[in-house]
């Protein structure tokens, strides 16, 4: 009876984890974005449907190139191995530990090391094996609220892994379409290179017929050449452009130069933008997750330091074997054993014991701030990207209208120039409304599309929700 009530207090005392158990926080949560319209579909068909939606194989490619072959996703996977390791480490804190361990010895022994002195035998030898097991009897939950903090530990390393890709193939992404917009950009530096070279022409024949002066013959060349300007910016910024996306894929910067000098052009076709629910957004953050669990791991960490208020209990054995002759090893007389139950009580230097507790109770209260202010962010970031997205559609869809009649108001001048009707300045004055006016189009265009991207990024992916176009 009385053994089984030892058994009983000992199971009890084993069940207990001093310090705080953990509850995730409450998070503000809006019924719905401001600048998003929803509609239900599958996540699956969601994260296909916004893909696809660009019709670019080439950016499929790549995407997949960069999530198998980036090195600093490679790196993060490493960090992640890391944190599975340690929590396989502390789960193993839990348990005895064993160890083996053998040794011989021959010593020379002096006068007076002998037995009597100056008597006895010149020589000894000693050798001994045996196994060791030590364990810690967890009684108080330190071991268990650092596995816990370890748990909590790892699943932010996966969070740190998930935010880290979404992260990549945003910068691919982005990278990609900045390519194609600097392409763009410098084919419409080149049409008005031409079409600025035909107005030289044509205020050359009139200033040769007498019809014009030379001062609008210097005008027309000193336009020319501050478009042609223009020409050697963009090209570098096209190399710069391809030489990162090739480094994003895990290659040489001059990888890709082949495969990307083709100009496709920006996408002629957008994909449907997924939104969910803020609630579902707060979710599926992986920054979100990630700081969720280090508040969890540092409140776990609250409950190793207060378990040093407690005594720790550390069972120990020994079972070898130690013979004056190697040959007498693991004989009978030569059989040892050892059992002993060691008691550490750190309470006793109070004062740093409470200094520890103290510090994981700030760590925790740190990171609960630190969440609060993830998810504040995060709700500011989803909300500041749709909005910046439908304000990048309608300045586009201006700048279209614009360029259109920027165009005609050019032919128009030209067409009035060479009949006489007006003077140079009212053509390079049309002229150089039609070149701003190109260039912000394309511009624009390409602001769209990242501006999509970066809603993309916000979402941390395709959610189960999709805006309305």
């Amino acid at each position: 009876m009385r053994k089984f009530s030892v058994a009983a207090v000992t199971l009890l005392l084993s069940a207990c984890a001093v310090g705080p158990d953990y509850q995730a926080p409450p998070t503000p949560e809006p019924d719905a974005f401001n600048a998003a319209e929803t509609t239900a579909a599958s996540r699956e068909q969601a994260e296909q449907q916004f893909w696809a939606g660009f019709e670019d194989p080439l950016l499929g490619q790549l995407i997949d190139q960069t999530l198998a072959a980036n090195h600093s996703l490679q790196a993060g996977l490493a960090r992640y191995d890391r944190a599975a390791a340690l929590l396989y480490g502390a789960k193993r804190e839990q348990w005895p530990s064993i160890t083996a361990s053998a040794s011989g010895a021959e010593q020379q022994l002096a006068d007076v090391e002998r037995t009597p002195p100056g008597a006895g035998p010149e020589r000894v030898e000693r050798y001994q094996a045996g196994l060791a097991a030590n364990w810690e009897l967890d009684l108080f939950g330190r071991l268990r609220r650092a596995t816990q903090s370890q748990q909590a530990e790892l699943q932010a390393a996966g969070a740190d892994l998930g935010a880290l890709q979404v992260a990549l193939v945003g910068q691919l992404a982005s990278s990609y379409f900045e390519l194609r917009g600097l392409q763009q950009q410098l084919q419409v530096a080149e049409q008005n290179v031409a079409l600025q070279e035909e107005t030289l022409d044509i205020v050359s024949a009139r200033v040769d017929a007498g019809r014009g002066t030379e001062f609008d013959r210097v005008r027309a060349r000193s336009q020319l050449q501050r478009t042609r300007a223009a020409l050697p910016t963009l090209r570098a910024g096209i190399r710069a452009a391809m030489h990162r996306i090739a480094v994003l894929t895990g290659q040489p910067p001059a990888a890709l130069i082949a495969t990307l000098e083709r100009d496709t052009g920006l996408p002629g076709t957008l994909p449907v933008i997924p939104v969910d629910s803020p609630g579902d957004v707060l979710r599926r953050r992986p920054d979100i997750a990630a700081a969720e669990r280090r508040l969890a791991a540092a409140t776990a960490r609250i409950g190793v330091a207060t378990a040093d208020l407690f005594p720790r209990f550390t069972l120990s054995g020994l079972l070898g074997s130690v013979a004056a002759d190697s040959s007498d090893l693991f004989s009978g007389p030569a059989e040892t054993r050892r059992v002993a139950l060691g008691i550490d009580w750190t309470f006793l230097d109070h004062g740093k014991v409470k200094a520890r507790i103290d510090a994981a109770d700030a760590d925790s209260r740190a990171a609960l701030a630190d969440y609060q202010q993830a998810v504040l962010s995060a709700l500011e970031d989803t909300e500041t990207r749709l909005v910046r997205y439908q304000r990048a559609r309608q300045r586009a869809g201006h700048l279209e209208q614009a360029a259109e009649n920027a165009e005609q108001a050019a032919e128009l001048a030209r067409t009035r120039y060479e009949r006489g009707f007006i003077g140079y300045f009212e053509v390079l004055a049309a002229e150089q409304e039609l070149t701003a006016t190109r260039d912000a189009r394309v511009r624009s265009q390409t602001d769209v599309v990242l501006a999509m991207v970066a809603v993309y990024r916000a979402l941390a992916g395709a959610p189960t929700q999709q805006q309305d176009q």
